[in-house]
This record gives structure tokens, C-alpha cells and sequence, in this order.
């Protein structure tokens, strides 16, 4: 797994068509009551508890979002070729929380604190989503944020993809769009505690644009991608050689980052290999907070079991290795990593219990006088979830942060500088 230039895309996306005869692990969508509505279905046909799939929840993303009598939901218009919903397939999902914690934020550079110790996060997340199949084998899913963290005035685009589930009759899949790359292990969408599977934000392996190729291939699954490598908030003018041309380039320059990851089912576990290999660009300015102009090779290797007890427990684990080469030095090799380690127990149709264990060591990065000495976490999540129905509930969450808070050390404030404990209530609906 290496970076490519231009010259070579060509020959890269003929190679992944020919290779892929051997490659089903489809980036799981955020299920939605979109889906319940269109076929009569409960929200526990497909959850063990929102958003948490169970083993159908999970077949039906595998099956393209969709039941084999997907065309019985779609407008009669007697052209064949032509598969319309008969009702624009939208659904809602909102959050609310409040808090109480000791974290702080700190200017890296001058050092200037701001602090709430309680904190009333409403809305946290408004959020738009829609998907329907187009065809007999193509679908469509995207979502849109109306409000996230308090960032109210703008709409931001995640997930947005096409999928084609047998390519050419190969029973090869192919994604195209916006997708988490780190999709490939857990998603982050359906997990049910509110703090994050911090190793993949940290390792920069979420929201990115690309394709993707899987294929279940009976005992092993198999999924491989190319991605632009720089997430989904970049664009550039096309303005050569002349002036105000109304297209925009979405990279730019020519370097894709190439990942794959291959998972086989051990008895009553799942266990994956993953590996990514691509480019960043180096983080240079007062305690590492820019971007440079030098792309540095970037390289993540991962191990992921998960499992499920009496249909009742869930289990999932996650260890990443991360190699970013010349990222401050041009002459140094920075190696970290870190993974989470996770259960969520199902005690009844109302009671849910879940808990996160993430930890990171930023190893070479510590004492480097950046932010990145804050790739350093250790800490236990406790979330109670009270389901007031299938599609509201109620959480209650207890974040407890295992490191010692760092003084000051260097020209700038970088490293573990407050500790990261709160407890947080809240509310978690979709329709």
C-alpha cells in the first residue's frame, strides 16, 4: 500500500477491477426510520437497541439498504426502468445534552483559558437523513447536519455516497462519495455512548472521499479503497488559464491514500486486519497548529475483534499503529498508538448499558512542544440509556479521565494541561 501519482491513477483503478474477484464489509449507514416507514417495520427489526444494529439491522446494510419487496414502496408509473419512492424518504435524528465537566479550553499559543463547568449543549445535533434504491442493484444514502456542537448558520454534508452491489455480475461492490474510512472496523454512527472511538479522529481515518470495492468472499471478507487523503471540507478554484471557471478541484495534488481491510469470522468473534497507507501534510507554526506544504508518508495498521453473547452483549475492541514519517522533522519517524475497548449490554426493552475504554500513548509526539502531545488519552465512559420507545431515549454518562494534568512545560500550552471528566443527561430521538 503506497501513494500514487496521476500517471499511475489510470492504471490503479483497471488493477483494483481485476484484483477485486477475491474481495463484504460495506461501511454500516446510519440506520434511519426512513427504512421502518417504508417497510411497515419496527425499529427493533433492525436494532438492538438505536442506533446499535443487530444481525438483521446489519444484513440489511449489507443488502444495499434494502428488503428483496424494496419495489413495492416505489410509485407506479408503469416504465420499469424508472423506480421513484412514493414519498420523498426522509428521516430526522436530534440530540440534546447538558453537562457538567472540568475540561477547559486552552489557547496552544498565549495560553488563554475559557471554562463553563456546567454547560447546556442544546441542540447538540439536528440532523437530516435520506436514502432510497435506485435500481436493482444501486442505491443512494446521505445525510445533513443542520446543527453540530453549537455550530448553528451552516449545513455540513457526511456521509453522501452511491453504491453498486455486483459490478458487471463480478458480485464485486463499489462505493462512491463521502464515507469514514474507519467505517471498515465500527462506525462511528451507531455507537451508543456519546464519547467517540477516539483513535480514529485521532489517526485522521473518518469522513474522506473516495471509492471503495468489497466482497464477501464466504469465509473472509474483503474491502479495499482509494481516498483523496485530506477529509471533506477542501476545494480549489480551477482557475488556469483563465479566469472564473465554475469548476472546483476537491484535492490537490495527485497522492490518494490506499486502505484495505480483511475479517473472518473465528467461532462466536469477528476478527480484522486493516491497513492504510497514504499522505498528510506536515504540521509546522507555534506548537504545530499549521499545515505545511510538505506531504509526509502516512501509514496506519490495525486489529479489530468484536462479538456478540447470547444476543444480549455486544463486545468490540480496537488497537491502531501509526507511523507518520518526517510529520515535524523531516528527519524523524513519529510512531503512536492507541484503540478503544467496548460493551454494550441490552437488559431490557427500556434499559441499556454501555461502556468505552479509549486509550492512546502519542509516544514519539510527546515532548514535542505541539498539540499533538494531546494524542495522549486514557479514560472509562459509563452511559446509561432509558428508552422512552424504540426511537427516543434518554442518556445518562459518566466520562472518568485516568491522566494526571500536565503543567506547562515548553514555549507553548500543549499536553494533557485539564483533566477530561464530566457527566452529561440528555436526549437521543430519531423520526
Amino acid at each position: 500500500m503506497t501513494s500514487f501519482d496521476t500517471s499511475k491513477q489510470l492504471y490503479i483503478l483497471s488493477l483494483f477491477l481485476i484484483l477485486l474477484l477475491q474481495i463484504v464489509f460495506p461501511p454500516p449507514a446510519e440506520a434511519i426510520p426512513a427504512f421502518a416507514r417504508k417497510y411497515n417495520l419496527s425499529c427493533v427489526a433492525c436494532h438492538a437497541a438505536f442506533p446499535r444494529l443487530n444481525e438483521f439491522g446489519q444484513n440489511f446494510s449489507d443488502s444495499n439498504l434494502r428488503l428483496p419487496n424494496w419495489r413495492e414502496g416505489t410509485v407506479d408509473t408503469g416504465d420499469e426502468r424508472l423506480a421513484l419512492p412514493s414519498y420523498a424518504p426522509f428521516a430526522i435524528r436530534a440530540q440534546a445534552f447538558g453537562q457538567a465537566r472540568r475540561g477547559k479550553s486552552i489557547d496552544p499559543v498565549s495560553g488563554a483559558t475559557e471554562q463553563a463547568r456546567s454547560d447546556f449543549q442544546t441542540p447538540y445535533l439536528i440532523k437530516f437523513l435520506a436514502s432510497a434504491p435506485l435500481s436493482e442493484h444501486i442505491s443512494y444514502y446521505f445525510y445533513g447536519i443542520f446543527a453540530e456542537k453549537g455550530g448553528n448558520g451552516e449545513v455540513i454534508i457526511e456521509d453522501a455516497w452511491f453504491r453498486h452491489d455486483d459490478l458487471f455480475g463480478s458480485g464485486i461492490s463499489l462505493m462512491m462519495g463521502q464515507f469514514q474510512v474507519s467505517d471498515l472496523m465500527f462506525a462511528r454512527e451507531t455507537r451508543l455512548t456519546f464519547q467517540d472511538f477516539m483513535a480514529y479522529r485521532m489517526a485522521g481515518i473518518t469522513y474522506d472521499r473516495g471509492l471503495m470495492f468489497d466482497r464477501d468472499l464466504g469465509i473472509f471478507d474483503l474491502g479495499l479503497g482509494l481516498v483523496n487523503g485530506n477529509g471533506i471540507e477542501e476545494n480549489f478554484n480551477i482557475n488556469s488559464p483563465g479566469y472564473r471557471r465554475p469548476d472546483k478541484m476537491f484535492d490537490n495534488n495527485s497522492d490518494k491514500s490506499v486502505f484495505g481491510r480483511i475479517g473472518a469470522n473465528i467461532g462466536p468473534a469477528s476478527l480484522g486486519l486493516f491497513g492504510l497507507a497514504g499522505e498528510q501534510a506536515n504540521a509546522t507554526g507555534s506548537a504545530g497548529i499549521d499545515s505545511g506544504n510538505r506531504d509526509t508518508d502516512k501509514r496506519v495498521l490495525g486489529i479489530d475483534v468484536s462479538g456478540i453473547i447470547h444476543g444480549k452483549s455486544y463486545w468490540f475492541a480496537q488497537a491502531l499503529w501509526n507511523s507518520w514519517d518526517g510529520f515535524l522533522d523531516e528527519n524523524k519517524k513519529y510512531e503512536w498508538w492507541g484503540g478503544f475497548v467496548g460493551a454494550d449490554y441490552i437488559a431490557s426493552d427500556t434499559w441499556v448499558f454501555s461502556a468505552l475504554y479509549n486509550y492512546a500513548d502519542a509516544n514519539d509526539l510527546n515532548d514535542t512542544d505541539t498539540i499533538y502531545e494531546g494524542i495522549d488519552i486514557n479514560s472509562l465512559s459509563l452511559t446509561a440509556s432509558y428508552y422512552f420507545m424504540r426511537n427516543v431515549k434518554g442518556i445518562t454518562e459518566i466520562n472518568i479521565d485516568f491522566l494526571d494534568e500536565d503543567k506547562q512545560r515548553g514555549s507553548f500550552y500543549t499536553g494533557h494541561l485539564s483533566k477530561e471528566d464530566y457527566i452529561l443527561f440528555g436526549f437521543d430521538a430519531a423520526f
